[in-house]
């Protein structure tokens, strides 16, 4: 069940939000100024916008990010959101046959990746729907699965408002991992452009109230809600990313785990996640 911490928290989350903007750093308000241009109307705006951000080459930026053995709030925002518009950049190309094979190889090789590490934990793959509430379905299912949640509240509203209430009781163990959207300059930002208290608000009810997506964070705020170690089967290295409850270890043949899996390229809109479930044990017929 959630920890008892939760249940402690003074302060309600009341008001609708906004959803944060992309993080301002040296390329922002270019990447921000072009994923708007892709809701255009104008079919040319929208290719000439996506060409522009693939030319930035985001995804080898965010690896670049990523392959930093230390790494700031700002930065891991940073990589996030630019694996993100990559995403959506590719996925206006659907007549290039070219950017179809390439991104079909991709999500092969990734698949092909992640079933390998099922395969060997005896694990199958519930897909969830793919959409902002991934995460949080597929946590819900895996909760679910283990007996920990009733199916009338294993779903990604409460597994949402759970992650977003445990974040905001627990300031100083998360904004440290998430940075103003506006960057060191911005209005009542903390040191090193960390958020603020009103923008770590506005961050927990878009969280809990819209479809934003949820990443490290909120897996992090989950596993401690809830007691339970997560573990995500990714098609990187390492293959598998433990994330435990405070004083607790796990390792990754231990019953009891959530699991999921991490994909990048399975979709076009880029991050999703799927519950993995135990294999059901087979009874040899006599």
């Amino acid at each position: 069940m959630p920890s008892s911490k939760r249940s402690k928290t003074k302060k309600r989350l009341a008001t609708p939000p906004l959803t944060p903007a992309i993080m301002d750093d040296e390329n922002s308000d270019l990447m921000n100024d072009l994923l708007a241009q892709l809701d255009s109307r104008n079919e040319t705006v929208q290719a000439e916008s996506a060409n522009v951000l693939k030319e930035m080459n985001l995804n080898a930026q965010a690896d670049a990010i990523e392959s930093k053995p230390k790494q700031d709030a700002k930065s891991r925002f940073n990589a996030r959101q630019a694996r993100k518009a990559a995403a959506l950049a590719e996925s206006y190309s659907p007549d290039d046959p070219a950017v179809q094979a390439r991104l079909e190889k991709e999500a092969r090789e990734e698949l092909s990746a992640i079933d390998k590490v099922c395969n060997e934990l005896n694990l199958e793959m519930y897909e969830i729907n793919p959409d902002g509430h991934c995460l949080f379905s597929a946590v819900a299912d895996q909760l679910n699965f283990l007996g920990i949640l009733p199916p009338e509240k294993a779903n990604y509203a409460y597994t949402r408002a759970v992650a977003a209430d445990y974040i905001y009781s627990h300031p100083d163990d998360f904004i440290p991992f998430l940075p103003s959207a506006e960057g060191e300059d911005s209005s009542g930002a903390l040191d090193a452009g960390l958020m603020s208290p009103e923008d770590f608000k506005k961050y927990c009810l878009s969280m809990r109230d819209t479809a934003i997506w949820g990443g490290e964070p909120e897996i992090v705020a989950l596993t401690r809600a809830f007691n339970v170690p997560i573990h995500v089967v990714q098609g990187g290295q390492p293959p598998v990313v433990v994330h435990n409850p405070v004083g607790k270890e796990s390792d990754i043949h231990d019953q009891g785990v959530v699991r999921i899996s991490y994909h990048r390229k399975l979709y076009g809109l880029g991050e999703h996640y799927n519950s993995l479930r135990t294999k059901p044990r087979k009874i040899p017929i006599s």
